[in-house]
């Protein structure tokens, strides 16, 4: 009799045993699943960051060459018209054809209409981006983006650009709050560094050296892989 309950508790302990083994080997199974998840998100992450840096690197690229490309069409366009001109025929011809071509984009801009799809009208507004006669039109079609599209992949991009836009007609509060916007709701974006960047500019420029130190201090600290937004912030830091 007490053979066979020795024998039962016996077979009862390894059954236990058994299960506990099986439990732990699970729990680590899952934790291990679980890790690989993160891995991937995080990979999957990185991938998303590379692809907006070099996005944001093409509409930079395009931004500087836009200007370069419009004087190539106007070449293009006295050649084809002549090939003898005064100097006056010249001037007159390029103005008449830089007042026409400027008429022209600004009537395309103002009567713009969003057409339901985002990338497309981001694409559209950012032909006019180097135009600076145009900057109250661009403020105007970039906010009825903002309207239109509350959740678009763009949203970053547009935040950015209409902090430059109002940087250069010198309305520095509505730009620092466009740029903060970039900063505080899109931190992972490509222009998120040079946003915080030109935070610490303009509050350089208004004579707050304190807080101007800190934000370019942010940007090293926040983004050391952005290689130019480091190194202007540091000039600015060796200067304060």
């Amino acid at each position: 009799m007490h053979k066979k309950i020795i024998t039962s508790l016996i077979l009862l302990l390894f059954t236990g045993y058994g299960y506990a083994a099986s439990n732990a080997e699970l729990e680590r199974m899952i934790q291990a699943q679980g890790q690989l998840l993160i891995e991937s998100q995080q990979k999957i992450s990185d991938l998303q960051s590379d692809v907006d840096t070099l996005r944001g690197q093409l509409e930079d690229t395009k931004y500087q060459l836009n200007q370069t490309i419009e004087r190539q069409k106007m070449i293009l366009q006295q050649m084809t018209n002549g090939t003898e001109f005064s100097p006056n025929q010249t001037n007159n011809s390029s103005n008449q054809s830089a007042s026409q071509t400027t008429q022209t984009e600004s009537s395309a801009l103002i009567n713009w209409t969003t057409t339901g799809n985002d990338k497309t009208d981001y694409n559209f507004i950012m032909q006019f981006i180097s135009d600076a006669n145009q900057s109250n039109e661009l403020i105007l079609a970039f906010k009825k983006f903002l309207e239109t599209y509350p959740k678009s992949i763009y949203r970053a991009n547009v935040n950015y650009w209409l902090g430059q836009v109002y940087y250069k007609q010198g309305k520095k509060d509505d730009a620092t709050f466009h740029y903060a916007t970039v900063v505080k709701d899109f931190a992972n974006s490509a222009k998120a560094p040079d946003s915080l960047y030109k935070v610490g500019l303009i509050l350089l420029e208004k004579g707050d050296n304190k807080n101007a130190k800190a934000v370019f201090q942010q940007v090293v600290n926040k983004y050391p892989k952005d290689k130019n937004a480091v190194n202007l912030a540091k000039k600015k830091l060796a200067s304060l």
